[in-house]
């Protein structure tokens, strides 16, 4: 007697996989991508208020952008080493998601993309972005991150970087002073915080700027400060009466600077370039 023939009954179907979320291209993640997007907001938006002509407006802004394209992977090239040390899971170099030799090859070609922008933007525009813009983050990543003076790189390039677009302009003249001011006090403390989630790890590798040498708290009250002061240069320093809305701008930049002093982890910096734009917005609104 033979046994029947059992048909086959399909089965559930297999649970759907989910597809991984999509991460940042890892030459991006190099090259600081978050932040040099934020410098090339600035610039753009500084570049409105010097009613530069659209071409002139895009060429200047790019020239910037290239610029820290090239501060980004300088830093993470020359820290190769100290972040495999401390093991930095997200440095693409550090965990081999990105080749040094293309990281190298990109460098190369973005630093030649910025200097024939910034010679087409003008002589004294490419001098000022080469030396001192983009120049002065390259000095931090060459030595000054790890002295007493740390912060002098992000003073110099962010109190410049109004100059670099006033010198793209038709007048060819440099940045008002309150304007450097306000950009070189953001630039510190922008510093102050950035460096706040890496203390620990800096002090293992021998790098001890500013903000080690003050600690963390004092790191955040003197950001607290500075961020705020160049927000009331950018309200007060501007020719005529302060923008109606003005005084809503500044609110909100006393709660940013206060989240950056309870905060924790990348949200500090991040409240510091929030307060950036809000400056350069009431620059732009101010005319």
């Amino acid at each position: 007697m033979t046994t029947p023939a059992v048909r086959d009954r399909p089965g559930p179907p297999p649970p759907r996989s989910r597809r991984p979320p999509r991460r940042p291209p890892a030459l991006l993640v190099a090259a600081h991508g978050g932040p040099a997007l934020a410098v090339t907001a600035v610039t753009g938006l500084l570049a409105v208020r010097a009613g530069l002509r659209p071409l002139d407006a895009a060429v200047v802004t790019a020239a910037v952008f290239t610029g820290q394209l090239t501060i980004g992977w300088g830093n993470d090239l020359l820290d190769l080493r100290r972040d495999r040390a401390v093991g930095r899971t997200d440095k693409p170099l550090a965990v081999d998601a990105l080749a040094a030799g293309r990281a190298a090859r990109a460098l190369a070609v973005a630093a030649s993309a910025c200097l024939v922008l910034s010679a087409l933007a003008g002589w004294r525009c490419a001098l000022v972005n080469a030396t001192l813009a983009t120049g002065a983050g390259h000095a931090y990543n060459l030595g000054l991150k790890a002295t007493a003076w740390s912060w002098a790189p992000y003073a110099c390039a962010f109190g410049t970087l109004p100059s670099v677009v006033a010198l793209a302009g038709p007048g060819r003249g440099w940045a008002p002073l309150w304007m450097s001011g306000a950009g070189a006090a953001l630039g510190v403390g922008a510093h102050l915080l950035n460096a706040l989630p890496d203390l620990a790890d800096d002090e293992r590798t021998g790098v001890r700027g500013l903000p080690h040498r003050l600690g963390a708290g004092r790191s955040r009250v003197l950001a607290a400060v500075l961020l705020p002061a160049a927000s009331l240069l950018a309200v007060l320093g501007p020719a005529g009466t302060p923008s109606a809305w003005a005084g809503a701008v500044l609110a909100l930049v006393g709660v940013l600077a206060g989240l950056a002093l309870v905060t924790h982890g990348r949200t500090p910096f991040r409240a510091a370039v929030a307060i950036a734009l809000l400056d350069v917005a009431l620059l732009v609104a101010a005319g």
